[in-house]
């Protein structure tokens, strides 16, 4: 049976890892984000690896954008087997005591509305492909730490730490909730700089994309630990 993963918040990193690691496992690939440039490359490089791909454009913090991207999707490649999502609303709420309210529910939309309309959109193909999974990219900010408070705070990052705990207790709930339907939910929770992202500006170690998608594969295919650590 066809499987088809659609990778919401397109981009370099994670997510190019992540397509070609599913894509060259014989997943169909739907990848879905805002830039249209950057998607149309995303399916032209995939396509030379011999991987079915398809773009298509949307807003992961709007549930009606991303909605109708997952529809559009399963019509194009089939159904969602797997949602893989690295979408994040940004760092704009930098701090919290003076960013705009709407800001900081811009960050929320992507980190927890976004995704659980897409779960809820692709609910019906996830749970009768019998192996469907859910696979959410989190960052080190949403441990509840103290130390990684006051990182989050110096680096004007507190908007997303509170976006990434959410998540982090978000992974729990779905697992939880999912868990008898056989849907699988699993979260990576990157505690460093990704190689080639917009945070890797050269100056210290990063941690190779490749690795943390060959991550998610262990995660799908033993579908028993729900949370992952790399850094």
């Amino acid at each position: 049976m066809a499987k088809t993963i659609l990778v919401v918040g397109y981009g370099p990193g994670i997510s190019t890892a992540v397509a070609e690691k599913f894509g060259s496992s014989g997943f169909s690939v739907a990848l879905v984000a805002r830039n249209e440039e950057r998607l149309a490359a995303g399916v032209k490089a995939l396509k030379a690896k011999g991987i079915e791909a398809a773009a298509f454009t949307a807003d992961a913090g709007d549930p009606a954008s991303i909605r109708a991207a997952v529809g559009k999707a399963r019509a194009a490649l089939g159904p969602i087997t797997v949602i893989e999502w690295t979408a994040y609303g940004g760092a704009e709420a930098g701090d919290l005591l003076t960013a705009d309210p709407a800001t900081i529910r811009s960050v929320f939309d992507v980190a927890v509305v976004g995704l659980v309309a897409a779960v809820q959109e692709a609910l019906p193909d996830l749970k009768s492909s019998k192996d469907g999974a859910v696979l959410v990219t989190n960052g080190a900010f949403g441990d509840v730490n103290p130390q990684v408070d006051a990182y989050a705070v110096g680096l004007k990052a507190m908007g997303l730490a509170v976006a990434n705990a959410a998540k982090h207790k978000l992974v729990g709930l779905l697992s939880e909730r999912l868990k008898a339907d056989g849907v699988y939910v699993g979260e990576v929770m990157v505690a460093g700089t990704v190689k080639g992202t917009a945070w890797d500006n050269g100056s210290g170690p990063t941690i190779d994309p490749a690795t943390i998608a060959n991550k998610y594969w262990e995660l799908y295919t033993n579908r028993g630990e729900i949370r992952a650590r790399v850094s």
